[in-house]
């Protein structure tokens, strides 16, 4: 007999290995997420009605998708969230994860009202920093600059170390010519950066994946202006 628990916790695991690597923290990030879909699947395949292991498959093909550069596997995880909403509507990390997904794959107009969906279900979640930092990236790819600058502010006030935020804001900020917040803000995301990733536009582009073709020219015309007003060089 299958032991619901143990399977849950392979899931669990194989979050934690994904979310690793996604956060760029992996010895081996391409190691880790094999093993992540290795236990993501035998958890299906063990309990195919369970959300939480739809959502973690989810997570597996999120991340082949952005650290791995596979094409395609943005598509396979929206299937998967679907799903696992499908099976709990209030799985808020799946809904959430959703409007990124469907952010990568050009469908960004789908993106805020998923998150805020979100954010209305687990309005004091641990997740909140990110969240306001998608909702962010959607305003800036838009060229809203400044609903950018808010929600983008709201997820540094929520978690001053992400460097990620830093850079974006570093980006918005220089749109809207405020060239000193703007450096400030870079000189931050470098500091904090576990990478050499914001040390220039070619590392970023090298390091960053934003979807398909329409997005990645949206993100050229804004986060990389931005940033090279901000003072990134090209090299």
């Amino acid at each position: 007999m299958v032991d619901p628990q143990f399977i849950e916790a392979q899931a669990a695991v194989a979050g934690q290995l994904v979310g690793r690597a996604m956060d760029g923290m992996a010895d081996s990030a391409a190691a880790d997420i094999a093993r992540a879909e290795c236990l993501a699947d035998q958890a299906l395949a063990a309990l195919p009605r369970s959300a939480y292991a739809h959502f973690i498959k989810g997570q597996v093909l999120r991340a082949q998708a952005q650290v791995l550069r596979e094409e395609g596997r943005c598509e396979g995880a929206i299937l998967e969230y679907e799903t696992a909403i499908a099976l709990n509507r209030n799985l808020v990390f799946a809904i959430a994860a959703l409007g990124w997904c469907k952010f990568l794959t050009g469908s960004m107009e789908e993106t805020i009202p998923l998150i805020g969906q979100g954010i209305r279900l687990s309005p004091r979640d641990r997740a909140l920093r990110i969240w306001y930092q998608w909702i962010g990236m959607v305003h800036l790819l838009q060229s809203h600059i400044d609903e950018a600058i808010v929600w983008l502010e709201k997820a540094r006030n929520a978690n001053p170390a992400l460097p990620d935020v830093r850079a974006r804001l570093a980006a918005a900020y220089a749109l809207k010519d405020e060239t000193e917040r703007a450096a400030a803000e870079l000189a931050e995301a470098r500091r904090l950066s576990r990478d050499d990733r914001f040390s220039s536009i070619a590392r970023l582009r090298a390091t960053v994946y934003f979807g398909v073709p329409a997005v990645r020219a949206l993100f050229e015309a804004t986060c990389v202006t931005g940033l090279r007003k901000a003072g990134m060089p090209e090299e």
